[in-house]
């Protein structure tokens, strides 16, 4: 078994059962792409289990803290499964479900969806790679399914040395899937959506703002960065449980035509008219958001409801200053067009921001926009998408719930 001897004083995040060793952590040692090592102090004590990858900043993520632990195909078979029946712990009113979230349930770098029946999975380190048939096989035993589709088109692939790979790995079906959701359709396609196909991670924040749509009866709903419309479906079905969509406006912006297409299409999926048959005026804008925002803010438009859900602007923490001035910026210009006594859902998905660094964000945003509020709620991803105590950096989603202060 070939070691990696770590530099004094570096074993002490191992010692945590945090699962990354940097390169700058090691003092000698290597091993091929994926291949399993003994990782050990500057004066050879144990500390973990790991499969080395040689192009990675994070040379090596860790497999098991247990020395007796043998790293095998059984070995693999139990975490998967493991982490399928955790799952079954939650309320997740869904049959689209994150059931492997990487670190937080021991197999870093791999990503596995279910939608209805079939599994969609990202093999984005080098050790999961290494391992991705015994995963696959043990995946579909673990959950009695037959399908699964690979999405290693991730670019955290190309920091492992990886190139992307996607398609059918096991059995073969549809790639357009329609899932169930709270009390809606949603509907995807796993070959081309975002991440694996979709946002499982914003499930509980839509069935949020559904609830806040219900009890507020929201008049002028803006949608900014809409994706496939997912928000603006909740903010419908709210209103309509309200019984109050006549007479709503809703507003969603992004900047790709086929993603508000599908969005469009949602609206049809869950018995809504966007021509106004229902009574609601619905408009999709193909658009950069800090334009649009910026002639809402000309034009003197308002909305009662904005929501914010970017894309990733710091992946890591060296892009954060500039992300930061990024995500002030579009707060910023929200908060000017919300409502007195409106709510802003405001988001960042990026792992370069923390908590604490957001709210500092979107209060400065609202200080330069000349707007206070309150801070009514924090957000995050749903319980599928589970943080743990020895990996912080699982708590990538950030959200909060901002009331404007009535006038």
């Amino acid at each position: 078994m070939k070691t990696l001897r770590l530099k004094p004083g570096k074993e002490r995040s191992l010692q945590r059962r945090h699962p990354w060793v940097f390169e700058s952590a090691i003092a000698r040692g290597g091993a091929d792409s994926g291949e399993t090592v003994r990782v050990e102090s500057h004066d050879g004590t144990f500390l973990a289990w790991a499969a080395f990858s040689p192009e990675s900043k994070i040379r090596a993520r860790a497999w098991s803290f247990n020395e007796t632990q043998r790293i095998d195909a059984a070995f693999l078979a139990s975490l998967c499964a493991r982490a399928v029946a955790a799952r079954g712990l939650f309320d997740l009113q869904s049959d689209g479900v994150r059931l492997v979230h990487g670190e937080a349930d021991g197999l870093p770098g791999l990503i596995v969806d279910r939608y209805g029946d079939t599994l969609v999975a990202q093999f984005l380190s080098a050790g999961v790679e290494r391992w991705k048939g015994v995963l696959a096989d043990a995946l579909l035993k673990a959950t009695g399914l037959s399908k699964l589709y690979e999405r290693s088109d991730a670019s955290g692939r190309e920091r492992e040395g990886l190139k992307p790979v996607t398609g059918w790995l096991r059995g073969e079906g549809p790639t357009e899937i329609v899932i169930r959701e709270h009390g809606w359709k949603l509907s995807l396609d796993i070959a081309t959506g975002h991440k694996t196909g979709f946002y499982l991670d914003q499930r509980d924040s839509r069935q949020r703002f559904a609830e806040l749509a219900q009890h507020r009866r929201f008049r002028r709903v803006l949608n900014c960065f809409c994706y496939t419309g997912g928000f603006t479906v909740a903010a419908l079905a709210g209103l309509k449980a309200a019984g109050a969509l006549q007479g709503a406006q809703l507003v969603s912006v992004d900047s790709s035509l086929p993603a508000l297409e599908r969005a469009r299409g949602h609206l049809a999926l869950n018995g809504f008219d966007a021509a106004g048959g229902n009574g609601i005026e619905a408009e999709f804008l193909d658009a950069n958001v800090n334009t649009v925002l910026r002639e809402f803010i000309d034009q003197g438009r308002t909305f009662d409801a904005i929501v914010l859900d970017p894309p990733k602007f710091a992946p890591t923490v060296a892009h954060a200053e500039r992300a930061a001035r990024a995500y002030k910026d579009i707060n910023r210009l929200a908060l000017k067009i919300l409502e007195p006594g409106g709510v802003l859902l405001t988001f960042s998905c990026s792992g370069g921001i923390s908590a604490d660094l957001f709210h500092k964000i979107v209060a400065s945003a609202g200080l330069d926009a000349g707007v206070d509020g309150y801070i009514a709620e924090r957000l995050g991803a749903a319980p599928d998408h589970p943080m743990t105590i020895e990996f912080p950096e699982g708590e990538y989603l950030k959200g909060l719930v901002v009331v404007r202060k009535p006038a």
